[in-house]
């Protein structure tokens, strides 16, 4: 069975229950953009102002759901400075169960007819070899560009939270979260972190509306000025009790100060005791851009997959 319309919360939910099903069965399968915490913060910060242009189509096995595509096609993005940002192509976030491998062919004719004539781009599994070749019989190949030096693939790290270092944070920081600090001081932190972005506190808000934010397990760190220097928010998987860190940010002017490692190394004992055993985190592969993988790889974490970028031209 299968159907098709603009996306929901609900949805969002049954996709993430897909997410713990390939997580616990197959982890190197899950794709980028498919995972438990990924859902919750791309649906959960975004949806107010771009749900409009965002197409899904699910499919299920009577009452369980085995594959779905999100299309995400052309709009304008209002970003924090007032800026309005246009995207002309279309990109397709996917996830189908590996025993129910043969309906990735539905997923792409179905992404093919909702953004024809668009340029189309999707970030299938590298481990996922039957998709990948189903993807090229389509038309689709090798994005140069995200493939470079430079470029935007992805990789996602886990580690196993048995033993966690204690965390040292410099003389007048302190660690915060979101339940003590407010909306306005986490807001501040992402923003202070990332730049001019597509975030508010609209986004935030749709946040904490999402499964399973918890704001004791949003993390800042407080500047002895007062400043937002550091956040990260984590999810936590109960069902795998796992815990995804996404995003991980440092303000610009308090980098190399070990704020980062700090956060991470906090957020894990909190996470431990949560319930969770396990973290992964997702960060760029491509060898220009190395400091998020070093900051990872440096704290335990190592490589379960990857994506690869693929491209069809209009």
């Amino acid at each position: 069975m299968t159907n098709d319309d603009l996306l929901t919360a609900a949805d969002v939910q049954l996709m993430q229950v897909l997410a713990q099903r390939v997580t616990a069965e197959r982890p190197e399968l899950i794709n980028s953009d498919a995972s438990y915490g990924e859902l919750a913060w791309n649906w959960g910060r975004a949806h107010a102002g771009q749900g409009a242009s965002w197409r899904r189509r699910l499919w299920f096995a009577g009452p369980d759901l085995v594959a779905w595509g999100w299309a995400q096609l052309p709009r304008s993005v209002r970003r924090s400075d007032g800026s309005v940002k246009d995207i002309t192509g279309a990109y397709l976030a996917l996830q189908v169960h590996h025993d129910h491998a043969a309906l990735v062919d539905e997923v792409i004719e179905w992404f093919d007819g909702v953004a024809d004539g668009l340029e189309r781009t999707v970030l299938p599994g590298a481990a996922d070899e039957f998709g990948l070749r189903r993807w090229t019989a389509h038309g689709y190949s090798p994005d140069p560009e995200g493939l470079g030096d430079n470029g935007f693939w992805t990789m996602l790290n886990e580690r196993d939270l048995v033993s966690v270092e204690t965390p040292a944070l410099p003389d007048g920081y302190r660690f915060r979260t979101a339940d003590e600090a407010g909306p306005d001081a986490a807001v501040q932190a992402h923003l202070a972190a990332w730049g001019v972005v597509a975030y508010s506190r609209e986004s935030y808000e749709g946040l904490r509306a999402t499964p399973p934010y918890r704001g004791d397990l949003h993390i800042l760190v407080e500047a002895p000025d007062g400043t937002m220097a550091a956040s990260t928010i984590m999810w936590l998987d109960e069902v795998n009790k796992t815990v995804e860190f996404e995003p991980v940010g440092t303000h610009p002017d308090h980098r190399r100060l070990g704020l980062g490692r700090a956060m991470l190394l906090h957020g894990m004992g909190r996470a431990r005791a949560a319930g969770a055993t396990h973290a992964t985190v997702a960060c760029l592969g491509a060898p220009g851009d190395p400091r998020a993988k070093g900051l990872y790889h440096g704290l335990g974490f190592r490589e379960i997959c990857r994506d690869l970028p693929m491209i069809k031209h209009a």
